[in-house]
């Protein structure tokens, strides 16, 4: 059952959820969150369907009943998982794939989605944007390096340049996009890197924007916005706390205090926590 005095859980695989926290902070400065990362079984981008559900489902059985909302702070298990975990439990739960095409079909006629390769071959971008307007142009790439070299904070070396400058020149010289999405919620802190490639025509669209403009809509239907802070962030993690704090601390401004979790799946897992 929807907790009206809970948090609002934020989970992904990684620091990439982090973007959609800056979102919520911007538009629902009054709500607490908590924040999980699955950084045990970090990337996501590279499972398979089975897998990434089994990891959505022990997420989501730990974090609902310690919340009023879930916004899945990643595409891959936006594109995998949603539906099926939707009809599954008893709390509203937001998916970027949605609210990102139809932003994007708001702006271009000519759209690509960078995805992680799980997100890419599902195709749920394409499905969605289609579906809002079948007249536009997608493209849908997969760019499997991308979230390890962000997680490992490499963003600023030459040669995460030529990578990003590999998955993105054919979409501007070929396709002649005028619109690109962030199919992955680590995309935004390449932000800089994108900025140097991209001509200034094409429109940039973070989803991570429009799940929380959606969840804050949802909220107000269901009465559940707070309108005075009663709680501060938690953040969580499966891998090791410590990490991840290093991680997050450049994207957040300071540095969180981080949680261990141990899910299920994970009870006799070697992965080392210090």
């Amino acid at each position: 059952m929807t907790n009206p005095k809970g948090r609002i859980g934020i989970f992904d695989s990684g620091v990439g959820g982090l973007t959609v926290l800056k979102a919520l902070r911007q538009q629902l400065p009054n709500e607490s969150v908590l924040y999980f990362g699955d950084t045990a079984r970090l990337p996501y981008g590279t499972k398979s369907r089975e897998q990434i559900l089994q990891y959505v489902r022990e997420i989501l059985s730990w974090m609902v009943p310690q919340v009023k909302m879930v916004m899945m702070a990643c595409n891959t298990s936006s594109a995998l998982a949603l539906e099926v975990v939707q009809s599954e439990f008893d709390v509203p739960i937001l998916g970027l794939i949605l609210p990102g095409a139809r932003a994007a079909v708001r702006q271009g006629r000519r759209i690509a989605a960078i995805a992680t390769p799980a997100t890419a071959a599902s195709h749920a971008y394409r499905n969605a944007i289609l579906e809002t307007n079948p007249q536009v142009q997608v493209w849908e790439v997969g760019c499997p390096e991308f979230v390890p070299l962000i997680e490992a904070q490499r963003i600023h070396e030459p040669a995460t340049v030529r990578v990003v400058d590999k998955y993105l020149q054919p979409l501007v010289s070929e396709c002649r996009i005028d619109t690109l999405i962030y199919g992955c919620t680590h995309y935004p802190y390449l932000e800089p890197v994108l900025q140097k490639i991209l001509p200034p025509q094409v429109r940039i669209i973070d989803p991570a924007v429009h799940v929380v403009a959606a969840g804050a809509k949802e909220l107000d239907l269901l009465g559940l916005r707070s309108f005075q802070r009663q709680m501060g962030d938690r953040f969580t993690v499966s891998g090791c706390p410590q990490q991840f704090a290093r991680t997050a601390t450049p994207w957040l401004g300071y540095q969180p205090e981080v949680e261990w979790i141990q899910l299920p799946s994970l009870e006799n897992s070697s992965i080392l926590l210090e």
